[in-house]
């Protein structure tokens, strides 16, 4: 079945970076984002530089094969840029890049992707996840070594192996083609919304049935609830049927760093690039936060983060146990603290059809009773009243023993009267 696309892209700095290092394309057939290294200068560079140089590449091809050709080198193509880049700017040294895209051919759609953003699929009622985090991190995952969960918090969660940038000539980009067909809805996003709203929440938001503008700024939205301490840029892509009418226009959408110009800047002698885009003073003043890095794929950095791993499971092991035996101690001391007050109550009650005074409260807390005989009288139960059995039978309370004493004295004069 013929297929046609309904596209938005957003962008949004965030609540703690001071500028915005992410970029986003939404066109005709290709839709990407790419997530500026914010641990290096001129992440929100890099990611421009990357975004439009790939988006002139935004065209109908022949077959899913011709479409994964043009990608691949046009990215390494974006990535000789940022390299030579890097070289005419010393200050922008060591700046890359993420990338993760799709180009649909037909009833196909053709995936890129480099670093750590991603791209969900949603189909059928269900989300997946179509490709795999260039990480450290990740790699301890497939391997067995950590959980997920694990990964979620590792220190070292943020270190890439493959980005685009000033590190390789032709970097490693997976690529693969995938079966589109209507009622599907695509999902691409910097790890500002991946890594901070929870999966569930932007599950629901994808199999809604909102349209796509919608559910991007929805995205978008969510991450700034929970504290957006990255960049996050998303691209919500929904696939339809081509004979369907809709009011969507195709053409080029540009957010983030992208939408910007990169312009080359003059001061006293020296050519520096940056964004066009000026920052007030209270962007200036936000605190910025650890940021991505990369390091090169490397057995000996593996092994050194699985060391780390161990560290970091078997501390917590620790601090599991220490919890656990803290919060026994704490019950122990608080039921010792709740008997030592009970033993300080008395109440007057009958035990072996004697008036008895007893130590302690009526309650008792499982199989251990909370009070015991302190005095039993020689008043017999048959020698009071129908009303004096029934009260001792429910039990009279005492602020203390000599209120108790008070009370059984009470009692015995009632019978020599």
């Amino acid at each position: 079945m013929p297929i046609k696309t309904v596209s938005f892209a957003a962008s949004d700095i965030g609540r703690i970076r001071s500028s915005n290092q992410d970029s986003g394309y939404a066109g005709y057939n290709l839709f990407f984002v790419a997530d500026g290294m914010g641990g290096h200068a001129g992440g929100d560079i890099a990611s421009a530089l990357c975004t439009q140089r790939i988006a002139t590449i935004d065209n109908v091809y022949d077959s899913p094969e011709d479409a994964s050709k043009a990608l691949i080198d046009i990215i390494w193509e974006a990535n000789g840029v940022l390299g030579s880049t890097a070289q005419a700017h010393p200050e922008l040294a060591g700046m890359g890049t993420t990338f993760s895209g799709i180009v649909f051919t037909g009833n196909k759609v053709t995936v890129g992707h480099i670093g750590d953003s991603r791209i969900y699929l949603a189909r059928d009622g269900e989300v997946s996840q179509v490709t795999a985090d260039h990480t450290f991190v990740q790699r301890l995952v497939d391997t067995g070594r950590i959980t997920a969960e694990e990964a979620l918090v590792h220190p070292r969660r943020s270190v890439l192996m493959r980005v685009l940038g000033d590190v390789e000539e032709f970097p490693d980009v997976d690529t693969f083609t995938l079966e589109a067909k209507p009622g599907d809805r695509w999902l691409l996003c910097s790890d500002g919304l991946s890594g901070v709203v929870p999966p569930e929440i932007a599950e629901r938001i994808l199999l809604s049935k909102m349209d796509s503008r919608e559910a991007s700024e929805l995205l978008v939205g969510e991450a700034l609830e929970f504290g957006a301490p990255d960049n996050v840029t998303v691209v919500v892509v929904d696939v339809i049927a081509a004979e369907l009418q809709t009011d969507f226009v195709a053409s080029p959408r540009f957010v983030g760093s992208a939408a910007n110009e990169v312009v080359i800047e003059e001061r006293r002698g020296n050519r520096t690039l940056k964004i066009l885009n000026p920052l007030n003073l209270l962007e200036l003043l936000k605190k910025v936060n650890s940021a991505e890095s990369y390091v090169p794929e490397s057995d000996e950095f593996l092994e050194k983060i699985i060391r780390e791993a161990k560290r970091r499971i078997w501390w917590r092991k620790v601090r599991q146990i220490l919890t656990v035996l803290v919060l026994i101690a704490m019950v122990v001391v608080g039921v010792k603290f709740a008997y030592d007050y009970t033993q300080t109550r008395y109440y007057v009650g009958v035990q072996n059809d004697r008036v008895t005074i007893f130590k302690g409260v009526k309650e008792s807390l499982g199989p251990l009773m909370l009070s015991s005989p302190f005095r039993q009288s020689d008043l017999s139960v048959s020698q009071l009243n129908s009303y004096q059995i029934n009260l001792l039978e429910r039990t009279i309370t005492a602020t203390d023993l000599e209120d108790a004493e008070r009370i059984l004295k009470l009692l015995e004069s009632s019978v020599d009267k």
